[in-house]
Protein backbone atom coordinates (compact mmCIF):
# COMPACT_ATOMS: atom_id res chain seq x y z
CA UNK A 1 0.00 0.00 0.00
CA UNK A 2 1.32 3.53 -1.12
CA UNK A 3 1.68 6.61 0.95
CA UNK A 4 0.93 9.68 -0.65
CA UNK A 5 4.34 12.12 -0.77
CA UNK A 6 4.37 14.91 1.98
CA UNK A 7 3.52 18.15 -0.05
CA UNK A 8 5.80 21.41 0.01
CA UNK A 9 4.75 24.51 1.54
CA UNK A 10 5.64 25.58 -1.54
CA UNK A 11 3.33 23.61 -3.70
CA UNK A 12 0.08 25.12 -1.99
CA UNK A 13 -1.17 28.35 -3.41
CA UNK A 14 -2.45 31.21 -1.65
CA UNK A 15 -5.71 30.70 -3.40
CA UNK A 16 -5.78 27.25 -2.07
CA UNK A 17 -4.67 28.25 1.67
CA UNK A 18 -7.44 31.12 1.12
CA UNK A 19 -10.49 28.96 0.29
CA UNK A 20 -9.65 26.90 3.76
CA UNK A 21 -9.20 29.83 5.68
CA UNK A 22 -12.88 30.85 4.56
CA UNK A 23 -14.29 27.39 6.06
CA UNK A 24 -12.48 28.07 9.13
CA UNK A 25 -13.93 29.95 12.95
CA UNK A 26 -10.36 29.69 13.59
CA UNK A 27 -6.77 30.60 12.69
CA UNK A 28 -4.58 29.27 9.44
CA UNK A 29 -1.05 30.21 10.12
CA UNK A 30 2.09 29.65 8.20
CA UNK A 31 5.74 29.87 8.33
CA UNK A 32 5.17 33.46 7.41
CA UNK A 33 2.96 34.04 10.13
CA UNK A 34 4.18 36.21 13.01
CA UNK A 35 1.94 33.91 15.37
CA UNK A 36 3.17 30.42 13.48
CA UNK A 37 6.05 29.51 16.53
CA UNK A 38 3.79 30.61 19.47
CA UNK A 39 1.20 28.35 17.80
CA UNK A 40 3.23 25.55 17.04
CA UNK A 41 4.53 25.62 20.41
CA UNK A 42 4.38 22.95 22.96
CA UNK A 43 5.09 21.93 26.54
CA UNK A 44 8.00 19.66 25.48
CA UNK A 45 10.81 22.23 23.85
CA UNK A 46 13.44 19.49 22.48
CA UNK A 47 11.11 18.54 19.56
CA UNK A 48 8.57 20.86 18.34
CA UNK A 49 6.63 20.22 15.07
CA UNK A 50 7.73 22.40 11.76
CA UNK A 51 4.12 22.40 9.95
CA UNK A 52 3.89 23.33 6.28
CA UNK A 53 0.48 24.93 7.63
CA UNK A 54 -1.00 24.88 10.88
CA UNK A 55 -5.29 24.91 11.82
CA UNK A 56 -5.80 26.25 14.87
CA UNK A 57 -9.28 24.53 15.21
CA UNK A 58 -11.54 25.90 16.98
CA UNK A 59 -14.65 23.76 16.40
CA UNK A 60 -15.26 20.27 15.03
CA UNK A 61 -16.06 21.48 11.70
CA UNK A 62 -12.60 23.06 11.16
CA UNK A 63 -11.03 19.69 11.95
CA UNK A 64 -12.50 18.51 9.60
CA UNK A 65 -12.21 21.14 7.03
CA UNK A 66 -8.01 20.34 7.70
CA UNK A 67 -8.20 16.48 7.16
CA UNK A 68 -10.11 17.42 3.84
CA UNK A 69 -7.60 19.86 2.83
CA UNK A 70 -4.72 17.85 3.89
CA UNK A 71 -5.90 14.45 2.49
CA UNK A 72 -6.17 16.65 -1.48
CA UNK A 73 -2.97 17.49 -1.28
CA UNK A 74 -0.70 14.58 0.33
CA UNK A 75 -0.37 16.37 3.50
CA UNK A 76 0.47 14.10 6.38
CA UNK A 77 -1.18 15.59 9.47
CA UNK A 78 -0.21 15.47 13.47
CA UNK A 79 -2.80 17.08 15.99
CA UNK A 80 -1.82 18.60 19.22
CA UNK A 81 -3.40 20.04 22.61
CA UNK A 82 -0.93 20.75 25.18
CA UNK A 83 1.69 19.42 23.28
CA UNK A 84 3.28 16.74 25.66
CA UNK A 85 3.22 14.05 23.69
CA UNK A 86 6.13 15.54 21.16
CA UNK A 87 8.60 14.07 23.30
CA UNK A 88 8.32 11.04 21.13
CA UNK A 89 8.07 12.56 17.79
CA UNK A 90 7.55 15.76 15.85
CA UNK A 91 6.47 16.38 12.71
CA UNK A 92 8.58 18.41 9.83
CA UNK A 93 6.26 19.93 7.08
CA UNK A 94 2.59 18.64 6.58
CA UNK A 95 -0.50 20.19 8.23
CA UNK A 96 -0.41 20.41 12.10
CA UNK A 97 -3.94 20.84 14.08
CA UNK A 98 -4.19 22.07 17.21
CA UNK A 99 -6.92 21.95 19.66
CA UNK A 100 -5.98 24.07 22.11
CA UNK A 101 -9.54 26.14 21.39
CA UNK A 102 -11.67 23.67 21.70
CA UNK A 103 -12.06 23.57 25.78
CA UNK A 104 -15.00 22.64 27.76
CA UNK A 105 -16.48 20.40 30.25
CA UNK A 106 -19.93 18.92 31.08
CA UNK A 107 -20.61 16.99 34.28
CA UNK A 108 -23.50 14.84 34.32
CA UNK A 109 -23.38 14.01 38.42
CA UNK A 110 -26.45 11.60 38.19
CA UNK A 111 -24.81 9.62 35.36
CA UNK A 112 -21.17 10.26 36.79
CA UNK A 113 -19.84 11.11 33.58
CA UNK A 114 -18.62 13.95 31.61
CA UNK A 115 -17.99 15.07 28.00
CA UNK A 116 -15.06 17.01 26.83
CA UNK A 117 -14.15 19.10 23.94
CA UNK A 118 -10.74 17.66 22.53
CA UNK A 119 -8.53 19.96 24.17
CA UNK A 120 -9.67 20.19 27.39
CA UNK A 121 -6.59 20.05 30.21
CA UNK A 122 -7.35 17.38 33.27
CA UNK A 123 -7.47 20.73 36.21
CA UNK A 124 -10.66 21.90 34.28
CA UNK A 125 -12.46 18.34 34.65
CA UNK A 126 -11.04 17.77 37.64
CA UNK A 127 -12.42 21.46 39.00
CA UNK A 128 -15.73 21.23 37.37
CA UNK A 129 -16.54 17.67 39.11
CA UNK A 130 -15.07 18.09 42.35
CA UNK A 131 -18.68 20.17 43.42
CA UNK A 132 -19.94 17.11 42.66
CA UNK A 133 -18.08 15.00 44.45
CA UNK A 134 -16.60 13.03 41.64
CA UNK A 135 -13.33 12.49 39.78
CA UNK A 136 -11.68 12.03 36.46
CA UNK A 137 -9.12 9.18 36.29
CA UNK A 138 -6.36 12.06 35.42
CA UNK A 139 -2.57 11.72 34.92
CA UNK A 140 0.04 13.00 38.00
CA UNK A 141 0.43 16.42 35.82
CA UNK A 142 -3.05 17.90 35.73
CA UNK A 143 -2.20 20.47 32.72
CA UNK A 144 -1.60 17.90 30.29
CA UNK A 145 -4.54 17.10 27.66
CA UNK A 146 -7.38 15.15 29.19
CA UNK A 147 -8.16 13.64 25.60
CA UNK A 148 -4.83 12.65 23.83
CA UNK A 149 -3.73 11.31 27.86
CA UNK A 150 -6.80 8.83 27.99
CA UNK A 151 -6.50 7.65 24.22
CA UNK A 152 -2.44 6.46 25.00
CA UNK A 153 -4.24 4.41 28.03
CA UNK A 154 -3.74 7.13 30.98
CA UNK A 155 -2.12 6.16 34.22
CA UNK A 156 -2.18 8.40 36.77
CA UNK A 157 -2.84 8.72 40.65
CA UNK A 158 -6.24 6.42 41.10
CA UNK A 159 -5.77 3.50 38.62
CA UNK A 160 -4.66 1.21 40.90
CA UNK A 161 -8.23 1.11 42.23
CA UNK A 162 -9.98 2.17 39.53
CA UNK A 163 -7.93 1.09 36.40
CA UNK A 164 -6.73 2.89 33.02
CA UNK A 165 -8.44 6.00 31.98
CA UNK A 166 -8.83 4.94 28.34
CA UNK A 167 -10.95 1.77 29.96
CA UNK A 168 -13.80 4.63 30.96
CA UNK A 169 -14.44 5.84 27.79
CA UNK A 170 -17.89 6.22 26.78
CA UNK A 171 -17.99 7.51 23.85
CA UNK A 172 -15.94 9.57 21.40
CA UNK A 173 -16.88 12.03 18.47
CA UNK A 174 -14.16 11.26 15.84
CA UNK A 175 -12.77 12.94 12.53
CA UNK A 176 -11.49 9.68 10.49
CA UNK A 177 -9.74 10.61 6.94
CA UNK A 178 -12.03 10.64 4.82
CA UNK A 179 -12.99 14.44 6.74
CA UNK A 180 -16.25 12.09 8.17
CA UNK A 181 -17.04 13.05 11.61
CA UNK A 182 -18.81 10.28 13.76
CA UNK A 183 -20.30 9.56 17.25
CA UNK A 184 -17.98 5.94 18.21
CA UNK A 185 -18.92 3.52 20.73
CA UNK A 186 -18.36 -0.44 21.52
CA UNK A 187 -22.08 -0.70 19.43
CA UNK A 188 -21.71 1.58 16.63
CA UNK A 189 -18.20 0.95 15.19
CA UNK A 190 -16.40 -1.73 17.76
CA UNK A 191 -13.15 -2.31 15.82
CA UNK A 192 -12.28 1.88 15.60
CA UNK A 193 -13.82 2.30 19.53
CA UNK A 194 -11.07 -0.46 20.28
CA UNK A 195 -8.29 1.04 18.36
CA UNK A 196 -9.02 4.50 19.69
CA UNK A 197 -8.64 3.74 23.15
CA UNK A 198 -5.25 3.05 22.91
CA UNK A 199 -3.54 3.96 19.93
CA UNK A 200 -4.42 7.55 20.37
CA UNK A 201 -4.35 9.27 17.08
CA UNK A 202 -3.52 6.77 14.19
CA UNK A 203 -6.67 6.29 13.55
CA UNK A 204 -9.07 9.31 13.70
CA UNK A 205 -8.90 13.00 15.42
CA UNK A 206 -11.09 12.98 18.83
CA UNK A 207 -13.00 16.44 18.74
CA UNK A 208 -14.97 15.19 21.78
CA UNK A 209 -14.95 12.34 24.73
CA UNK A 210 -17.52 11.27 27.24
CA UNK A 211 -16.33 9.23 29.89
CA UNK A 212 -16.93 8.13 33.35
CA UNK A 213 -16.18 9.75 36.57
CA UNK A 214 -15.38 7.89 40.01
CA UNK A 215 -16.78 8.96 43.68
CA UNK A 216 -13.34 9.95 45.03
CA UNK A 217 -13.77 13.54 46.98
CA UNK A 218 -10.72 13.04 49.49
CA UNK A 219 -7.85 10.66 49.42
CA UNK A 220 -4.59 10.14 51.83
CA UNK A 221 -1.60 11.02 49.63
CA UNK A 222 1.01 13.46 49.24
CA UNK A 223 4.92 13.36 48.96
CA UNK A 224 7.62 12.09 50.66
CA UNK A 225 11.46 13.13 50.50
CA UNK A 226 14.28 11.36 50.94
CA UNK A 227 17.83 12.05 51.65
CA UNK A 228 21.23 10.73 52.69
CA UNK A 229 21.18 6.76 53.58
CA UNK A 230 17.23 6.96 54.39
CA UNK A 231 16.78 7.98 50.39
CA UNK A 232 18.50 4.45 48.96
CA UNK A 233 16.73 2.62 51.58
CA UNK A 234 12.81 3.66 50.94
CA UNK A 235 13.89 2.38 47.16
CA UNK A 236 14.25 -0.85 48.64
CA UNK A 237 11.60 -0.20 51.35
CA UNK A 238 9.23 0.25 48.28
CA UNK A 239 9.70 -3.00 46.44
CA UNK A 240 9.13 -4.76 49.48
CA UNK A 241 6.16 -2.35 50.61
CA UNK A 242 4.23 -3.15 46.84
CA UNK A 243 3.84 -6.41 47.36
CA UNK A 244 1.28 -5.82 50.16
CA UNK A 245 -0.45 -3.08 49.64
CA UNK A 246 -4.12 -2.87 48.65
CA UNK A 247 -5.39 -2.14 45.33
CA UNK A 248 -6.67 1.36 46.84
CA UNK A 249 -3.14 2.86 47.24
CA UNK A 250 -1.52 3.72 44.13
CA UNK A 251 2.20 4.73 44.54
CA UNK A 252 5.38 5.61 42.67
CA UNK A 253 9.02 6.30 43.78
CA UNK A 254 11.38 8.34 42.03
CA UNK A 255 15.02 9.44 42.30
CA UNK A 256 15.74 12.65 41.59
CA UNK A 257 18.23 15.28 40.99
CA UNK A 258 16.91 18.72 42.06
CA UNK A 259 17.74 21.80 41.21
CA UNK A 260 19.90 24.55 43.10
CA UNK A 261 17.05 27.25 43.20
CA UNK A 262 16.06 29.67 45.86
CA UNK A 263 12.39 28.02 45.65
CA UNK A 264 13.40 25.07 46.35
CA UNK A 265 13.05 24.05 49.99
CA UNK A 266 16.26 23.93 51.87
CA UNK A 267 16.62 19.81 52.99
CA UNK A 268 16.21 19.08 49.30
CA UNK A 269 17.82 22.20 47.34
CA UNK A 270 20.61 20.89 45.21
CA UNK A 271 20.66 17.27 46.26
CA UNK A 272 19.97 14.16 44.58
CA UNK A 273 16.85 12.54 46.62
CA UNK A 274 14.44 9.77 46.63
CA UNK A 275 10.78 11.07 46.10
CA UNK A 276 7.79 8.54 46.96
CA UNK A 277 4.87 9.63 45.53
CA UNK A 278 1.33 8.23 47.05
CA UNK A 279 -2.34 8.09 46.30
CA UNK A 280 -4.82 5.57 48.75
CA UNK A 281 -8.55 5.52 48.04
CA UNK A 282 -11.39 3.93 50.21
CA UNK A 283 -14.31 3.81 51.62
CA UNK A 284 -12.50 4.87 54.78
CA UNK A 285 -9.76 6.37 54.79
CA UNK A 286 -8.41 5.69 58.51
CA UNK A 287 -6.45 3.19 57.35
CA UNK A 288 -4.15 5.70 55.63
CA UNK A 289 -1.22 6.30 58.03
CA UNK A 290 -0.24 2.84 58.96
CA UNK A 291 0.06 1.89 54.69
CA UNK A 292 2.45 4.53 55.41
CA UNK A 293 4.06 4.04 58.38
CA UNK A 294 6.96 2.24 57.54
CA UNK A 295 8.49 4.83 55.33
CA UNK A 296 7.44 7.21 58.08
CA UNK A 297 10.24 5.07 60.22
CA UNK A 298 12.93 6.35 57.60
CA UNK A 299 12.70 9.95 58.44
CA UNK A 300 11.66 11.89 55.36
CA UNK A 301 13.17 15.46 55.60
CA UNK A 302 9.69 16.41 53.78
CA UNK A 303 6.10 14.58 54.35
CA UNK A 304 3.13 16.23 53.26
CA UNK A 305 1.25 13.11 53.31
CA UNK A 306 -2.67 13.06 54.31
CA UNK A 307 -5.77 13.87 53.66
CA UNK A 308 -6.16 15.96 50.60
CA UNK A 309 -8.88 17.15 48.40
CA UNK A 310 -8.90 15.75 45.21
CA UNK A 311 -8.64 19.44 43.68
CA UNK A 312 -4.71 18.91 45.04
CA UNK A 313 -3.96 15.71 43.52
CA UNK A 314 -1.35 17.97 41.65
CA UNK A 315 0.79 18.34 44.74
CA UNK A 316 1.25 14.22 45.21
CA UNK A 317 4.08 14.62 41.71
CA UNK A 318 4.40 18.11 41.65
CA UNK A 319 5.70 17.64 38.31
CA UNK A 320 7.33 20.67 36.82
CA UNK A 321 4.47 22.54 34.56
CA UNK A 322 6.53 25.53 32.57
CA UNK A 323 7.71 23.92 29.56
CA UNK A 324 11.09 22.52 29.15
CA UNK A 325 13.51 20.57 26.78
CA UNK A 326 13.49 16.85 28.46
CA UNK A 327 14.69 13.26 26.74
CA UNK A 328 12.63 10.20 27.84
CA UNK A 329 12.25 6.25 27.55
CA UNK A 330 10.37 3.66 29.94
CA UNK A 331 9.76 -0.13 29.70
CA UNK A 332 7.88 -2.29 31.72
CA UNK A 333 8.72 -4.45 34.85
CA UNK A 334 7.72 -7.63 35.34
CA UNK A 335 8.83 -7.28 38.94
CA UNK A 336 10.72 -5.41 41.47
CA UNK A 337 13.33 -7.98 43.44
CA UNK A 338 16.20 -6.85 45.39
CA UNK A 339 18.66 -7.83 42.91
CA UNK A 340 16.72 -5.26 40.53
CA UNK A 341 16.51 -2.83 43.29
CA UNK A 342 20.16 -2.86 43.56
CA UNK A 343 21.02 -2.34 39.62
CA UNK A 344 18.46 0.36 39.38
CA UNK A 345 20.35 2.23 42.42
CA UNK A 346 23.74 1.42 40.70
CA UNK A 347 22.87 3.09 37.71
CA UNK A 348 20.94 5.88 38.68
CA UNK A 349 20.57 6.06 42.07
CA UNK A 350 21.07 8.59 44.94
CA UNK A 351 24.78 8.26 45.32
CA UNK A 352 24.60 8.01 41.39
CA UNK A 353 26.27 11.41 39.55
CA UNK A 354 23.37 11.31 37.20
CA UNK A 355 20.70 13.97 36.08
CA UNK A 356 18.75 11.72 35.17
CA UNK A 357 15.24 11.00 36.84
CA UNK A 358 14.14 7.35 37.42
CA UNK A 359 10.99 6.68 38.36
CA UNK A 360 8.98 3.38 39.48
CA UNK A 361 5.19 3.50 38.99
CA UNK A 362 3.81 0.23 40.66
CA UNK A 363 1.05 -1.30 38.76
CA UNK A 364 -1.03 -4.52 39.45
CA UNK A 365 -4.77 -3.78 41.32
CA UNK A 366 -7.17 -2.79 38.69
CA UNK A 367 -4.61 -2.35 35.90
CA UNK A 368 -3.99 -5.79 36.01
CA UNK A 369 -7.43 -6.69 34.84
CA UNK A 370 -8.90 -6.40 31.07
CA UNK A 371 -11.08 -3.51 30.21
CA UNK A 372 -14.83 -4.19 30.99
CA UNK A 373 -15.18 -2.95 26.58
CA UNK A 374 -11.63 -4.41 25.67
CA UNK A 375 -9.47 -1.82 24.01
CA UNK A 376 -5.86 -1.74 22.78
CA UNK A 377 -3.73 -0.63 25.91
CA UNK A 378 -1.34 -3.11 26.35
CA UNK A 379 1.29 -5.17 29.04
CA UNK A 380 -1.89 -5.38 31.78
CA UNK A 381 0.55 -8.44 33.49
CA UNK A 382 3.28 -5.95 34.18
CA UNK A 383 4.03 -4.98 37.53
CA UNK A 384 5.75 -1.88 37.49
CA UNK A 385 6.52 0.75 34.85
CA UNK A 386 10.25 2.67 34.76
CA UNK A 387 10.39 5.93 33.44
CA UNK A 388 13.76 7.35 32.67
CA UNK A 389 13.95 11.33 32.18
CA UNK A 390 16.81 14.22 31.47
CA UNK A 391 16.02 17.35 31.27
CA UNK A 392 18.33 18.98 28.63
CA UNK A 393 20.48 20.93 30.93
CA UNK A 394 24.68 20.75 30.41
CA UNK A 395 23.35 17.03 28.18
CA UNK A 396 22.81 17.33 24.64
CA UNK A 397 19.87 14.81 23.33
CA UNK A 398 22.02 12.36 22.75
CA UNK A 399 23.81 12.17 25.43
CA UNK A 400 20.74 11.77 27.53
CA UNK A 401 19.13 9.05 25.29
CA UNK A 402 22.43 7.22 25.45
CA UNK A 403 22.12 7.29 29.12
CA UNK A 404 18.50 6.17 29.19
CA UNK A 405 19.46 3.09 27.35
CA UNK A 406 22.38 2.31 29.61
CA UNK A 407 19.95 2.07 31.98
CA UNK A 408 17.11 0.24 30.33
CA UNK A 409 20.10 -2.41 29.25
CA UNK A 410 20.93 -2.55 33.01
CA UNK A 411 17.64 -3.16 33.63
CA UNK A 412 16.32 -5.77 30.85
CA UNK A 413 17.07 -8.70 33.35
CA UNK A 414 13.60 -7.50 34.65
CA UNK A 415 11.66 -6.24 32.08
CA UNK A 416 8.99 -7.25 29.70
CA UNK A 417 10.11 -5.60 26.55
CA UNK A 418 6.98 -3.49 26.54
CA UNK A 419 6.72 0.20 26.81
CA UNK A 420 4.25 2.53 27.96
CA UNK A 421 2.90 4.25 24.96
CA UNK A 422 2.21 8.10 27.14
CA UNK A 423 5.65 7.39 28.71
CA UNK A 424 7.25 6.73 25.06
CA UNK A 425 10.58 9.09 23.86
CA UNK A 426 12.76 9.95 20.77
CA UNK A 427 14.19 5.86 20.82
CA UNK A 428 10.88 4.20 21.86
CA UNK A 429 9.39 5.58 18.80
CA UNK A 430 11.29 3.75 16.64
CA UNK A 431 9.96 1.09 18.30
CA UNK A 432 5.83 1.90 18.43
CA UNK A 433 4.62 -2.36 18.48
CA UNK A 434 6.80 -2.58 21.77
CA UNK A 435 3.80 -0.33 23.62
CA UNK A 436 0.97 -3.59 22.41
CA UNK A 437 0.39 -7.06 22.81
CA UNK A 438 1.72 -8.53 19.02
CA UNK A 439 -1.83 -9.81 18.10
CA UNK A 440 -3.33 -6.02 19.28
CA UNK A 441 -0.42 -4.46 17.00
CA UNK A 442 -1.69 -6.63 13.94
CA UNK A 443 -5.29 -5.94 14.56
CA UNK A 444 -4.21 -2.23 15.32
CA UNK A 445 -2.87 -2.58 11.48
CA UNK A 446 -5.37 -3.65 10.14
CA UNK A 447 -7.97 -1.40 11.86
CA UNK A 448 -5.38 1.76 10.23
CA UNK A 449 -5.81 0.25 6.69
CA UNK A 450 -9.25 0.06 7.02
CA UNK A 451 -10.20 3.99 8.54
CA UNK A 452 -6.63 5.70 7.07
CA UNK A 453 -5.21 3.11 4.53
CA UNK A 454 -2.89 6.02 2.91
CA UNK A 455 -1.52 7.16 6.67
CA UNK A 456 -2.44 10.51 6.47
CA UNK A 457 -2.12 10.41 10.89
CA UNK A 458 1.45 9.78 10.53
CA UNK A 459 3.61 12.21 12.32
CA UNK A 460 2.78 10.24 15.43
CA UNK A 461 3.80 7.23 17.07
CA UNK A 462 2.49 5.36 14.34
CA UNK A 463 0.88 2.18 13.37
CA UNK A 464 1.31 1.90 9.75
CA UNK A 465 -1.76 0.21 8.29
CA UNK A 466 -1.52 -3.10 7.36
CA UNK A 467 -0.61 -4.26 3.46
CA UNK A 468 -3.23 -4.92 1.22
CA UNK A 469 -3.10 -8.16 0.28
CA UNK A 470 -3.99 -7.44 -3.24
CA UNK A 471 -0.83 -5.71 -3.75
CA UNK A 472 1.58 -8.23 -2.56
CA UNK A 473 3.43 -9.98 -5.12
Amino acid sequence: MTTPPAAAAATLAPPELAELAAQLSGPLLTPESAEYDAERSGFQLARQHRPAVIIGAARPEDVQAAVRFASRHGLPVAVQATGHASAAVAGDGGLLITTSRMRGVAVDAHARTARLAAGTRWDEVIAEAAPTGLAPLSGSLPTVGAVSYTLGGGLGPLSRRYGYAADHVRSLDVVTADGERHQVTAESSPDLFWALRGARDNVGIVVAMEIDLVPVRTLYGGAMYFTGPAAAAAVDLFAEWTRGVPDGMTSSIAVVSVPDLPMVPEPIRGRRVTHLRVAYTADDLTGGPALVAPFRELGPVIDTVGEMPVTAIASIHNDPTTPAAAESDTTFLRALSGDAVRTLLTEAGPEAASPTLVEVRHLGGRLSHPADVPNAVGHRDAGYLLNVISPLRGVTAEEARARHREVLAAMAPWSTGGRGLNFIGADGARDVRSAYEPDDYARLARVKAAYDPHNLFRHNLNVPPAPDPSEQP
